[in-house]
């Protein structure tokens, strides 16, 4: 499904670049190599799994439309590769997310509906409007053909690291409900082994992290409360877990300031802009060295969609 995936996504997806500096390497005490999908179409890995899912639909699905809930980056995949689909879409959004995520949204074509993260259940929600608008819904993670399409990240890490002659590392991944990381995990299993995948989560919303500990699905006691707003899921997919259970290394957690700190570093020296959820594997890579094994180590960052306010709070760590 993955290598299916990546056909149906041949010139519609950009192959993100592996970046370096000697800077972070110093940081971590070994080789960091960093895979910008901040650099991808909508801002994150998530326009991947949105163009596999659409793609794969029917003409008579495509013509009723799609609907999706995320707190912002599937919601712009979703959008965007709609669009570009030529058909509508409708997201379900917290009314907390980032303004910029939602007028993002917006702005790519996708019909907003706003809730209440804290009282009411995007998945009803989701799952009502579908039912009573007859669209086909696309979950953020718990959905085979958004798998497939985050796994293509893996395929293209598979070829990079192969070219760059690196056989063993660990490959750590801002995770949520782990679509991305159990998508790359199974595209390494299959094209490099050596490599293993491991899920990276902010402190106090480390689900994965614990679950894969207790080797069954743990939930996190809050929805919200955490400036890595794109990863604050409840708990591991129904899906994705037995994936990550099978294939994944130990999880890692960070705080809110070690990602604000990867953040700055980020930019200050790979020219690139993160989102405090899209940069928890930068920051596990550099401050949790010690969890870490092996002389490189491979950062997926996975999103790049920061509010200005949240962006200017990092770079004060520059000062």
């Amino acid at each position: 499904m993955i290598e299916a995936a990546a056909e149906r996504l041949r010139g519609h997806v950009r192959e993100t670049p592996i970046l370096t500096s000697p800077f972070l390497d110093e940081i971590a005490g070994r080789r960091v190599l960093v895979k910008p999908e901040c650099l991808q179409h909508t801002g994150s890995f998530k326009f991947r799994g949105a163009w596999s899912a659409i793609s794969a639909l029917s003409d008579a699905q495509r013509q009723r439309g799609v609907i999706a809930y995320s707190s912002g980056n599937h919601a712009q995949g979703v959008a965007f590769a709609a669009a570009q689909h030529g058909i509508s879409s409708v997201i379900v959004m917290p009314s907390d997310a980032p303004q910029l995520k939602i007028n993002n949204t917006r702005a790519l074509g996708g019909e907003v509906v706003l809730y209440d993260r804290a009282n009411e259940s995007r998945e009803e929600i989701g799952e009502a409007l579908a039912s009573q608008r007859s669209l086909t819904l696309i979950r953020p993670y718990d959905e085979p053909l958004v798998i497939a399409g985050q796994g293509t990240v893996g395929l293209e890490l598979a070829r990079q690291t192969a070219d760059l002659g690196i056989e063993k590392a660990d490959v750590l991944v801002c995770c949520g409900g782990g679509g991305l990381t159990s998508g790359i995990a199974l595209a390494l299993e299959g094209h490099a082994p050596g490599l293993r995948a491991r899920p990276c989560e902010p402190q106090g919303f480390d689900d994965v992290k614990r679950s894969l500990a207790t080797g069954h699905i743990q939930s996190n006691n809050a929805a919200s409360g955490n400036i890595c707003d794109a990863i604050l899921t409840p708990q591991p997919g129904q899906i994705t877990f037995p994936i990550l259970n099978r294939l994944c290394a130990p999880g890692l957690s960070v705080s809110e300031e070690d990602a604000l700190r990867a953040m700055a570093h980020a930019f200050l020296r790979l020219k690139i802009v993160l989102e405090p959820g899209g940069a928890v594997s930068l920051a596990s890579a550099l401050y949790r060295a010690d969890e870490i094994d092996g002389d490189a180590v491979i950062v997926v960052a996975s999103g790049g969609n920061a509010d200005p306010e949240v962006f200017g709070k990092a770079l004060e760590y520059l000062t």
